[in-house]
């Protein structure tokens, strides 16, 4: 290894011959320089060696010693400094340097999915500065309602609300005009829908408030989720501890509540919702309810109706996709004018240690602080402590009333998730019933842990789980202690896509490619409202895990989009985000989606894939619709020119050989049946330089060949919009299962990419021999 001053005279005559003398840029960063282990024994000499390194590319030993910010030399050798890219790229080809790391900003310990996300102040040009924080958009949530009282709505340095709002503060039971804000500038309740259901509900019998209040949680975790304000040290009970904020914090916001805790949320609430929300000048409308499969027709979904108004008065409407994954054609809120939303899993984690009576310990995931003394527990398996009106196949899951009282009090009991009972909170109700102290549930792998306000409930994989039965079953009289669970940050492979999450294709309309896009829905810290509570003192935070939680992260974007680009239609924006969103994960291995087993993340599972806020600010290209595209989709569905004229208010006439289910603008091209050629054709929109020069590279999906005409767009300040053909055929003269591949518009500086799935068919597979 050459000596550290031979490296710095080396550095020195490389840089005269290739580079020049280089000082320190204004637009510098901090690196951080990496040199494997201790070089020295002697620690005072090293940060000297490392100015001799930096001398030869800084121009003098006073500019490294400024540069240098830490001379890393106790533990293991390298250091960090202020050096711009093309500094740091040429360090990274040193002799005796590793790895040039660029330097990440890490606080207290978060609610970290906006800093997962990079959608953060500390990122110069990012989005939320480029935007100002969401300042002057107004988000819309229909849920539950809110909990104005929370410290996520506070509304210090809010601006009141603009003059363009047209929206009210409703009251009624514990809400008043009052309890409005600069940050929740409009409230509304409906419940007559739900009511002519189920009756009159009764709130003296029920947790529930006949006004905006939020008994349930949902509404005021996806509110804060998405514009809460800044709150220092919020925690669940100790975990997630940190900086809780919105996505937009400077977004005003709106609340409309038509989900009850006793029975759910009406269609005919929902489509209320929406008209007031249209007419109150929102901007974005963030939902995050559904239905499951079978879907209705659009023109019988209601949310599909209240969405395609919403979008026609360029209001962009994000939905939940689902929480039936990971099968197939389970994703809901399909409609194309819609944005989709999966749910991703964040890099922070929370092990909790399980020590057994031999004192060999496992680690499983839990959220657990309270409860059990640090003592050991006598633990039993489910299987062996069956009831006598259940059977040990259900006893083996902790099935509801599965598991013998007497047996089963004062212990840890072990389960086992099947495909017949495969949920924690049911195997939590299960043992709290029957007086056990503590769950042990081993299961699929996945990071969706279960909260637990009564007994500890540790979710281990079957192999722990395994173990942990082989010990019992050579062990007389077996014991366990579950340790406090911590909060680990950055130790775990992350955006995995959540098992839970709903996938695609659309079942409905296989042409238009579901989920669009995916977001943090796993173990997101939010506020909460204390009324639904069963602890002493209430939560006012709390961890939850859905689709509804990815809903808010999404519409939160789509406000700072908004606010930096207000005249983006709602397709631009949808756009911007499926084409700019990442494949990889943080260490730039392909996403990996989670099931049984493990995949390789596709299409169907994260549309477009994991968002990237900063990127999506500047797109390049957007693949932008109007309302008559929408028009022309339903024709080829097969709906009646009467019944689409009754959506639009327009008179509308169907052509028979109209080829919009394929030739939608989308930002993806789905094609279910593709038995020999087939031409797609698109149309992008340039919102970069107006001089842009792109060029189509293809990633053809497997068993087809794809070409593009042109290949080369050329845009100028005359010419923003291009038309292109996408040739597709099949190269298979098989059945076969949907490939996926992508189409990418490169110009330098940006890259488009929008997927590609393809199914390839033959006419006479089902023909009788």
């Amino acid at each position: 290894m050459a000596c550290p001053w031979m490296v710095g005279i080396l550095v020195f005559h490389l840089l005269v011959q290739c580079c020049g003398n280089t000082g320190v840029l204004a637009s510098s960063n901090v690196y951080i320089v990496y040199m494997g282990a201790r070089q020295h024994d002697e620690p005072e000499l090293v940060p000297e060696s490392h100015h001799e390194i930096l001398s030869g590319i800084l121009g003098s030993e006073e500019a490294a010693k400024e540069s240098i910010l830490y001379s890393y030399k106790h533990g293991f050798s390298g250091f960090a400094a202020i050096l711009n890219h093309s500094q740091a790229k040429f360090v990274a080809d040193l002799p005796g340097v590793v790895r040039v790391i660029p330097n990440k900003i890490f606080s207290v310990q978060t609610t970290r999915s906006w800093d997962f996300l990079h959608v953060n102040s500390y990122i110069r040009n990012g989005i939320l500065s480029k935007s100002h924080s969401g300042a002057g958009s107004i988000i819309g949530v229909i849920d539950s309602g809110i909990w104005p009282e929370s410290e996520s709505f506070k509304d210090d340095r809010m601006a009141d609300a603009p003059t363009r709002w047209k929206g009210t503060c409703q009251g009624g039971e514990g809400f008043n005009a009052s309890d409005c804000s600069r940050k929740i500038i409009g409230a509304r309740w409906y419940i007559k829908g739900y009511e002519a259901e189920f009756g009159k509900l009764n709130t003296t019998e029920a947790a529930e408030f006949l006004s905006p209040r939020d008994a349930v949680g949902h509404g005021t975790h996806t509110s804060s989720t998405a514009a809460g304000s800044l709150v220092e040290n919020a925690s669940f009970s100790g975990l997630a501890r940190g900086l809780a904020r919105g996505g937009a914090p400077a977004a005003w916001l709106a609340v409309y509540k038509i989900c009850w805790s006793t029975g759910g949320c009406s269609s005919a609430d929902l489509l209320a919702a929406f008209d007031d929300a249209i007419s109150d000048g929102v901007d974005v409308l963030s939902v995050s309810l559904g239905v499951s499969p079978p879907l209705p027709s659009y023109v019988d979904d209601t949310l599909a109706i209240g969405s395609f108004h919403a979008v026609a008065k360029g209001i962009t409407v994000v939905c939940s996709g689902g929480n039936s994954g990971p099968y197939p054609q389970t994703v809901i809120n399909t409609a194309p004018w819609i944005i989709t939303v999966a749910a991703s899993t964040i890099d922070r984690a929370f092990p909790t240690a399980i020590t057994l009576g031999n004192n060999q310990t496992f680690v499983g995931q839990a959220f657990y602080t309270r409860g059990l003394r640090d003592r050991y527990y006598p633990i039993v398996y489910g299987e062996d402590i069956a009831s006598t009106n259940s059977n040990e196949d259900s006893a083996r899951n902790c099935e509801n009333g599965s598991l013998n009282a007497t047996l089963a009090r004062g212990k840890v009991v072990l389960c086992f998730q099947s495909r017949s009972q495969s949920s924690a909170a049911v195997a939590i109700s299960t043992v709290t019933a029957v007086k056990g102290v503590g769950l042990i549930f081993a299961r699929f792998p996945s990071k969706d842990i279960m909260a637990s306000s009564r007994i500890p409930c540790v979710q281990v994989d079957f192999t722990i789980g395994t173990s942990l039965l082989s010990y019992m079953e050579a062990t007389r009289k077996p014991l366990i202690k579950i340790t406090s669970s911590r909060t680990v940050i950055g130790k775990q492979i992350s955006p995995e896509v959540a098992i839970f999450s709903s996938r695609g294709p659309s079942s409905l309309s296989p042409s238009v490619l579901k989920p669009d896009i995916a977001a943090p829905g796993v173990n997101i810290l939010a506020s909460w409202s204390p009324a639904s509570s069963e602890l002493d003192p209430p939560l006012n935070f709390n961890i939850e895990s859905g689709t509804s939680m990815a809903c808010p992260h999404i519409s939160a974007i789509v406000a700072l989009l908004k606010a930096i680009h207000p005249s983006w239609t709602p397709a631009m924006i949808k756009s911007s985000l499926v084409t700019t969103a990442s494949t990889k994960d943080q260490y730039r291995q392909n996403i990996v989606a989670e099931g049984a087993p493990h995949k390789q993340a596709d299409a169907f599972d994260y549309g477009g894939g994991h968002v990237d806020a900063n990127r999506a600010a500047d797109p390049g290209l957007v693949y932008d619709a109007e309302i008559s595209d929408y028009v022309c989709l339903l024709c080829s569905l097969g709906y009646n020119s009467s019944a689409i004229s009754t959506m639009t208010g327009k008179p509308t006439h169907c052509k028979e050989s109209s080829n919009c289910l394929l030739n939608l603008n989308l930002p993806s091209i789905v094609i279910p049946n593709l038995k020999q050629q087939v031409t797609v054709s698109r149309i992008v929109t340039n919102v970069g330089p107006a001089n842009s020069i792109y060029t189509a590279r293809i990633e053809a999906p497997v068993g087809t060949y794809v070409r593009v005409k042109p290949s080369v767009l050329l845009f100028n300040s005359s010419t923003g919009k291009l038309k292109f053909r996408v040739i597709f055929n099949s190269l298979l003269r098989v059945q076969g299962r949907y490939s996926f591949g992508n189409l990418i518009w490169e110009d330098g500086s940006h890259q488009v990419r929008i997927p590609l799935v393809v199914r390839t068919v033959i006419d006479d597979f089902y023909a009788q021999t």
